[in-house]
């Protein structure tokens, strides 16, 4: 397929707290794009201060999709996640405006942008079930041993991130079918992506930068109410998808009477600081990401420099 057939697709990632939303937000206006969020928790109803949801405020106006429509009960997988997102992105362009893919969940950004087919093999609940209790009194570790018997590649892969769920349905697809994540892989990317992309990557040349706004980031979440979100939602029976967000669970100590208040925030500080190295280790592997610095750029500069790149990489304007 000709670069001209193909839909052009404005990519932010980047760790979290690193500024995505703003400078997405700014592109948006100043190119006439819509936002499609890529964040696996940002899709959940309610878990707005936690996952850091942007506010109607906070939107100014350019519309944003594929956030805030999923009950917490509810699982999620990167399959039914590219459905949607392929959906939403057709329908922005045919409209004449500009998509702009937003998140730092890796997985969901590189499946799509790659156009990976999955598997429609039937799934085991039941041995799903086993596996997450296993899981949860052996750890992670103990799942990716299993996995590592057939299928040492995934296994590498997969323990980078460390995320129960996707070592899970590793482990399940080969169960189920006998062919293992890596070959499914492999097939998957037979099918040409239908974008043009220009991928813009936020960073900081000094870690301890990303880990200060990160800390900031949560004191100003719990001044705004994380605390009366969690215990509210801490009530609620949530999937395994939605019990894996950062936010909620760390604060159970707290609630149970286990831990005072400063040593569960301080966890959660360094939980969120952990997500982000996972998550700059995932971004840092696509050599076709144009990183830009906020400690070496004003945010004026940033934004400036990022939309003369969009215009040149999607349009061929200098």
């Amino acid at each position: 397929m000709s670069d001209l057939n193909k839909i052009p697709l404005v990519v932010i990632v980047g760790p979290t707290a690193s500024g995505k939303t703003s400078l997405s937000i700014e592109v948006a206006k100043a190119l006439d794009g819509e936002i499609v969020s890529a964040d696996s928790m940002q899709i959940y109803k309610g878990m707005d201060i936690a996952t850091a949801k942007p506010t109607s405020q906070e939107q100014q106006g350019v519309k944003h999709h594929l956030i805030d429509f999923l009950d917490v009960s509810e699982s999620f997988s990167v399959a039914q996640y590219c459905e949607l997102a392929h959906e939403c992105i057709k329908d922005i362009y045919d409209r004449g405006k500009l998509p702009i893919l937003v998140g730092g969940t890796g997985l969901y950004i590189d499946s799509l942008i790659n156009n990976v087919t999955f598997s429609k093999a039937d799934s085991d609940e039941m041995l799903r079930e086993e596996l997450m209790i296993e899981y949860e009194q052996k750890g992670v570790d103990y799942l990716l041993d299993i996995l590592r018997e057939f299928d040492e590649q995934s296994a590498i892969r997969l323990s980078v991130e460390k995320n129960p769920k996707r070592i899970i349905r590793a482990i399940e697809i080969f169960k189920t079918t006998g062919i293992t994540m890596t070959e499914h892989n492999l097939k998957s990317h037979d099918v040409e992506s239908p974008y043009k992309t220009v991928i813009i990557g936020l960073n900081a040349e000094k870690r301890e930068v990303i880990y200060d706004r990160i800390n900031k980031r949560v004191d100003i979440m719990v001044e705004n109410g994380l605390l009366n979100e969690a215990e509210k939602h801490l009530e609620v029976k949530h999937s395994n998808t939605a019990a894996m967000a950062i936010g909620h669970k760390e604060l159970l100590p707290f609630f149970g009477g286990e831990r005072e208040l400063d040593y569960c925030i301080e966890n959660l500080k360094m939980q969120t600081r952990r997500y982000a190295k996972r998550q700059l280790t995932w971004f840092n592997r696509n050599e076709d990401i144009h990183w830009f610095y906020l400690d070496n750029t004003c945010k004026e500069d940033l934004i400036t420099k990022a939309i003369k790149l969009i215009k040149k990489e999607l349009f061929n304007e200098e």
